[in-house]
């Protein structure tokens, strides 16, 4: 393996690949420099291209966004299997072309969108397929919390909700079909910091995002609610809670009125939390050998990419966009 972009992210990838089985990290790269000391005894090299002459079976790339097609690509050339961190590319034109060139050489090539690996939303989506709450209605999603500084070129809805965008449609097994978006600008940057969007999906489910890093309560919570219950899955700490429509009548007519359903038992599961990083690293590996494997496709990455750009699209006309 090798190592592309030594930051805020690329720092987490050196550590988690040096502890997967059957990895091997043999080359890193980053024109700036090894700034949080990853690098151990290899040679920080400058650019992709002397990666690739590292004779590297598999790369990740963990650059800033606006490198990642013409990183991506050179390793696609060059015959060098990918993982690249989440989005795939600055625009979805961009990531068709990423998308493009790996099918056609025929390479295997993910997305690294790491939240697919969380315990809570991992065990969420095997809970709905297996039927544990019938028809799925609606999936709302929550991810709220103060200003990162490792951001540099992108705003709210590239950085953060791209996530709650892709595990959406991940969870819902459904593309997206329209969306509306609001945004906001509060901290002087020229991208948005906040943003709240709406919309349904091929499926039927209607879905909502709010997402911003101008709050000081941090917050990553993701409901479905369905025809028997709801899931919440807390990001943060890894915990699934399903609360059961009851059978049993509030004797408060109006209280029970209101509500609609009747409150049933509340079940907080008990899962195994492995580090959800490992498990995209492993997901990747396993992808590589020819096993069957999680990965999230770069035909994913490009869709959840559409669904960014319709949604500042719609925040920038006060439109509902059509995908």
């Amino acid at each position: 393996m090798g190592l592309i972009g030594l930051g805020s992210m690329g720092r987490h990838h050196a550590r988690v690949i040096r502890e997967v089985e059957g990895m091997d990290l043999v080359a890193v790269a980053d024109p700036y420099g090894d700034k949080h000391g990853v690098a151990g005894d290899l040679e920080v090299l400058p650019d992709v291209q002397a990666l690739i002459e590292a004779e590297i079976d598999a790369a990740m790339v963990a650059v800033p966004t606006y490198l990642h097609e013409e990183v991506a690509l050179a390793l696609a050339q060059a015959g060098v299997h990918t993982m690249v961190e989440k989005p795939i590319a600055a625009t979805a034109e961009s990531g068709e072309r990423v998308a493009r060139a790996f099918e056609d050489a025929g390479l295997v090539g993910a997305v690294g969108y790491v939240e697919r690996c969380n315990p809570a939303l991992l065990a969420m989506r095997q809970r709905i397929e297996a039927g544990e709450l019938g028809t799925v209605f609606q999936i709302t999603t929550s991810r709220q919390g103060p200003f990162p500084a490792r951001i540099a070129d992108v705003g709210v809805v590239k950085d953060l909700a791209t996530h709650d965008i892709d595990l959406t449609a991940w969870i819902a097994q459904s593309h997206y079909s329209v969306v509306s978006g609001q945004v906001t600008h509060r901290s002087g940057r020229e991208h948005e910091d906040m943003v709240v969007a709406t919309g349904r999906l091929d499926n039927g489910i209607i879905v909502s995002h709010t997402v911003n890093w101008l709050s000081p309560l941090k917050v990553r919570e993701t409901v479905a609610t369905g025809e028997k219950g709801a899931f919440i899955a807390n990001t943060l700490t890894g915990d699934l809670t399903f609360v059961a429509n009851g059978d049993v009548r509030s004797e408060w007519d109006r209280i029970s009125a209101f509500r609609g359903v009747s409150e049933g038992d509340s079940t907080r599961f008990a899962l195994a939390r492995r580090e959800p990083l490992r498990v995209e690293q492993e997901g990747f590996r396993d992808a590589l050998w020819g096993r069957d494997s999680e990965i999230v496709s770069m035909a994913d990455g490009v869709h959840t990419l559409r669904v960014i750009e319709a949604i500042l699209e719609s925040a920038a006309t006060a439109r509902t966009v059509t995908l």
